[in-house]
């Protein structure tokens, strides 16, 4: 845990500073820092291959980093190594993958429920009422009982992103999570985003679609290579990016 103020009144929910992550020779990340405020939504955006998804996962703590420092609330993410450690960080941060990771033998409601009940020790009645709204809040009521190979790839999304809420986390982290689903199913996924962003929830946003991104974030990263190239608000990054890099990563996908 820090003992500083990350978490503290004014203070980013979210820091990260100078996060270094190499896979054998190949540097990943090479010196990002970031911050994001309680309540706000940012936005990674960059070519595949970038390390927009290896920064989501040191942020959640699924790979340890190599050097730098990375803050989530009170935990000091980049100092913890016991699994209770890891479980109080994972009720405060839960990430949504491009691939659903639903268990298929489950129906939508038990895979929401199974995280609260097994890894929190939640009261089951309590649980499975709070999963009850969730699919409600997703638009899927009714589906409680409709097991994953039932559902649309966009039902399937939206029941992970309602079991990432049943852990009633500080901060969402979204990794691609349209980019398997056809035009139609993916404006379902981003609709219900838009309302989590709405209400206040500080999300973190890796993700390919820029009208979505101009739409929804308070900040835009723009990473290239490991680093980030550019960053500001969407108008200005939008309107009058900076950097040569990125206005030619931008004219290729608008």
């Amino acid at each position: 845990m820090s003992d500083a103020g990350p978490g503290a009144a004014g203070a980013p929910i979210v820091r990260i500073v100078d996060l270094h992550k190499s896979f054998g020779a190949v540097e990943v990340l090479r010196g990002i820092s970031l911050a994001v405020n309680k309540g706000e939504a940012v936005c990674v955006i960059g070519p595949s291959g970038s390390g927009k998804s290896t920064l989501l996962r040191c942020i959640n703590g699924l790979i340890p980093v190599d050097r730098g420092e990375v803050y989530v609330g009170a935990h000091a993410v980049h100092t913890l190594h016991r699994d209770q450690e890891m479980i109080a960080l994972r009720k405060d941060v839960s990430i949504v993958f491009q691939q659903y990771n639903l268990f298929p033998h489950k129906t939508a409601l038990e895979n929401i429920m199974m995280a609260p009940i097994q890894v929190l020790g939640q009261p089951r009645d309590e649980v499975e009422a709070r999963a009850h709204e969730l699919l409600k809040k997703v638009r899927l009521a009714g589906k409680e009982s409709s097991y994953p190979g039932e559902l649309s790839g966009g039902q399937q999304q939206r029941v992970a992103i309602a079991r990432a809420l049943a852990m009633r986390p500080s901060v969402m982290l979204f990794d691609e999570v349209t980019a398997a689903l056809d035009p139609e199913t993916r404006k379902e996924v981003l609709v219900t985003i838009r309302q989590l962003v709405d209400e206040g929830m500080t999300s973190i946003l890796v993700t390919h679609e820029m009208a979505f991104a101009r739409e929804i974030a308070h900040h835009i990263y723009f990473t290239d290579h490991g680093v980030i190239v550019e960053d500001g608000p969407p108008a200005e990054f939008f309107g009058n990016p900076r950097k040569e890099r990125t206005r030619a990563f931008l004219e290729q996908v608008s």
